[in-house]
């Protein structure tokens, strides 16, 4: 885009560079014998191209600029909803595995309270046939 705008830049300082200012004095002797002056200004602007040429070409840049510029916001936009796209697909991920270890610790902690209250059956069983050992 950077480029297409300097080569609009440059182009319009071509024409204004180019513009050609040409000066005719003519002398013109009167019947009376006295000498008329006349200078004359001509004013041309640019390279002596066709100014349908220029225009044309005024208008391609400008078409291409905008074109450039809507490609650069197209992609921008496409950018902007795959990273929104990602991070909610990370979202849904680290809510998952939030899930799966939450689901983990609470069967761990299930296997836990398990083994223990076995092995609290089990002391309690050698605790009483213990008791009873001694009795004897």
């Amino acid at each position: 885009m950077k480029k297409q705008i300097l080569a609009a830049i440059a182009v319009s300082t071509l024409f204004v560079a180019c513009t050609k200012s040409t000066t005719k004095t003519e002398q013109v002797e009167n019947p009376d014998g006295s000498v008329t002056t006349t200078t004359t200004t001509e004013t041309t602007t640019g390279l002596g191209l066709d100014s349908a040429k220029v225009n044309q070409t005024k208008s391609d840049i400008k078409n291409t600029a905008e074109n450039a510029g809507d490609k650069i916001e197209n992609t921008a936009q496409k950018a902007k909803e795959d990273i929104n796209k990602t991070g909610k697909d990370i979202k849904e991920e680290a809510h998952k595995v939030g899930q799966d270890i939450k689901k983990g610790a609470q069967d761990v902690s299930k296997d836990v309270k398990n083994t223990a209250a076995t092995g609290a059956q089990k002391v309690e069983d050698a605790a009483k046939k213990l008791k009873e050992d001694l009795k004897k």
